[in-house]
């Protein structure tokens, strides 16, 4: 398939140099995954690698780039495995990663979320108005790169792209030196009770909830207020325990309680997107059965670039097959186990599972990622919801009361089951972002989707020997042996403690049907002001409650800004080019807080150091300077967003 087409699209030099950007921006993601529980998407920064290579060689096209950045990226959002995976060392059931086990796993899962994808790409790419924040960076981008448009308008774009980038990687270098804080907030009483609101200091923030939108804004802000306003206090009132800090006792209950309503709240509101999103999904998999009846009677080449996906009959074959390497890699993991005892129906129960968790899976982390971006999307708030489906399963066909070993097995396979749905979603919620900047830069879908395939292999085979390395190097906490620097790994932590809350009958079920009630109410708040042209989406109402405020504060702050510099755009001579400044250095934003993480991840990964960069441990101006720096980059960026746009 690869071949010299034109324009020169799927190349072999693309695909190594794709093959090289994902070992490093994997293993950056591998790392800071485990160690704060937060990823970043690589699609922006691959593309900006990719054109800083291929400009060197003869013929590169803005097509040959998006294939680079589409490779790296699908592996590097696959580390998002990290959330599950290193479950199963927590738990006891694996000392290490074994190699080609865990290689399966990985690489069958991202398959099946690709061939998911195919079909979805009609209904919620070129069927949709979702804004897919990244996407649509990352396509800007490209043709800034590729020259698109006027001379003066690339190079003030590319500029802008330069200038957003350089402006981002100051002040998270500043911060790491400790010149100024990362992060600004901290915990406080509410009544006879605690609650607490933080404010990461990250301009790739800020340029996220510029591209999601202020409807996307409001609705995280909406909840913010439900879980720190209202829930936190109530949940911790009278105070903490003798002994324990406000602040720990705070946290932990976020963790252990919160994070479980906001879990149901998402679970709801994911099973009310499906619904939504399910006709435009028919849709799709009808269109992509029309099209592949136009290739067999009117050849290939009368489809329009834009309709020429895999053949829906060979999506259809892949993911039936796949079922047979999934079925083998159960079967190999239950044994001496309790399910070797009804092997036969756990494993048809298993598959027929993740079957149909694949699919409604796929849909709902394609449309979380269109709404908010794949960084921004409460990823690990899905694998919490496929953790609790495949454990209640077993919890039917096994019940509970069995032996603390016989638990443990069925907690490991549940956990192994998840991995696997959890690759259709690490995927699927990054994938579709790479068919939206393929589909505005005139990219051909069916060469983007092999290009996904083959980024989930390269992953596969990078992702076991980094989660090897790290486990051997710091170990997980909570895992036998773990030692005093071991890496946190909140979301792995999380998920295994929901499959051994609900194997072992320790989950507290009211905490997830007060998410689902809450999430339920969302939801006709929503329809009621779609009847007046105005929305409150449940997913980003769920994901306020869900994530940390580090991750959601910033993005509400960028929602704003992008809000009302698009109002001052509307009313220039030329709106869209205005507006697309504003894109544009919100892009370079997300671009240069990117590449830093990379650098920065490796440095710490060499010196085995997060403070490698520390100059002035203790600095004692770091706040005001910090809150200071990063107001004056902002107000700067957006003065010279408004200087271009009005020059436009």
């Amino acid at each position: 398939m690869i071949g010299t087409t034109t324009p020169r699209e799927l190349t072999i030099r693309g695909v190594i140099l794709g093959a090289l950007l994902t070992v490093v921006f994997t293993a950056a993601n591998v790392y800071l995954g485990l160690r704060i529980g937060l990823t970043f998407a690589t699609s922006i920064p691959a593309a900006v690698i990719s054109m800083a290579v291929l400009r060197a060689f003869s013929g590169a096209t803005i097509q040959e780039n998006n294939i680079v950045q589409t490779i790296a990226s699908s592996a590097g959002t696959l580390s998002a495995i990290v959330f599950v995976l290193p479950g199963l060392v927590m738990v006891g059931w694996w000392a290490d990663f074994p190699y080609w086990e865990s290689v399966a796993v990985i690489a069958v899962g991202g398959i099946l979320g690709v061939m998911y994808s195919v079909p979805l790409r009609r209904a919620l790419v070129t069927g949709s108005d979702l804004p897919y924040p990244e996407g649509v960076a990352a396509a800007e981008v490209l043709k800034v790169g590729a020259g698109v448009g006027g001379e003066d308008e690339n190079r003030k774009g590319l500029a802008a792209v330069t200038t957003g980038g350089l402006l981002a990687a100051l002040y998270p270098l500043l911060a790491k030196m400790k010149f100024a804080v990362e992060e600004v907030g901290g915990v406080f009483k509410v009544g006879t009770g605690g609650s607490m609101l933080f404010g990461g200091l990250s301009l790739a923030l800020v340029g996220v909830g510029h591209l999601v939108g202020i409807a996307v804004g409001i609705a995280m802000l909406t909840g913010i207020v439900i879980s720190f306003g209202v829930l936190l206090p109530q949940f911790t009132a009278g105070g903490a325990p003798a002994g324990t800090e406000l602040a720990d006792f705070v946290g932990t209950v976020f963790r252990q309680k919160i994070r479980f309503i906001g879990a149901g709240t998402i679970g709801v509101a994911a099973i009310w997107t499906l619904l939504r999103v399910i006709g435009p999904i028919i849709r799709g998999i009808t269109g992509a059965l029309a099209a592949n009846k136009a290739r067999k009677g009117a050849g290939y080449e009368s489809l329009a670039l834009t309709e020429r996906d895999i053949p829906i009959g060979i999506v259809g074959a892949t993911i039936l097959l796949s079922m047979i390497p999934i079925a083998l890699l159960l079967a190999d993991f239950a044994v001496g186990g309790p399910v070797a005892g009804a092997l036969g129906l756990t494993l048809i129960a298993s598959v027929v599972y993740v079957l149909v968790a694949g699919v409604i899976i796929a849909s709902v982390c394609g449309y979380m990622a269109g709404l908010i971006g794949a960084s921004n999307s409460p990823i690990s708030g899905v694998g919490i919801l496929a953790a609790l489906g495949i454990s209640l399963l077993l919890l039917g066909l096994f019940g509970q009361g069995g032996s603390e070993a016989d638990t443990k097995a069925l907690v490991a396979f549940a956990l192994f089951v998840t991995a696997i749905v959890f690759g259709v979603a690490t995927i699927s919620n990054d994938n579709l972002q790479d068919l939206k900047t393929g589909q505005l830069v005139g990219a051909t879908p069916w060469r983007q989707q092999v290009a996904l395939v083959l980024g989930v292999l390269f992953g596969a085979l990078v992702i076991p020997p980094i989660l090897d390395l790290l486990n051997s190097t710091f170990g997980f906490q909570g895992a036998p042996g773990a030692g005093e620097n071991a890496l946190s790994a909140p979301q792995a932590a999380l998920i295994s403690a929901i499959a051994q809350g609900v194997l072992g009958g320790s989950l507290d079920w009211n905490l997830v049907g007060l998410g689902a009630a809450i999430g339920a109410g969302v939801i006709a708040v929503d329809e009621l002001l779609k009847r007046s042209g105005k929305s409150l989406p449940p997913l980003a109402v769920g994901m306020g409650m869900y994530l940390p405020t580090q991750v959601t504060m910033l993005v509400i702050v960028g929602a704003v800004l992008g809000h009302l510099y698009n109002r001052w755009a509307a009313r220039q001579t030329a709106p869209d080019l205005a507006e697309r400044m504003g894109v544009l250095t919100a892009t370079g934003l997300i671009v240069g807080d990117s590449l830093f993480n990379i650098a920065y991840a490796a440095i710490v990964a060499a010196t085995d150091n997060p403070d490698a960069l520390a100059l002035a441990e203790g600095f004692p101006t770091s706040l005001p300077f910090g809150l200071a720096l990063f107001a004056a980059i902002l107000a700067y960026a957006y003065w010279r967003m408004r200087r271009d746009g009005k020059s436009a």
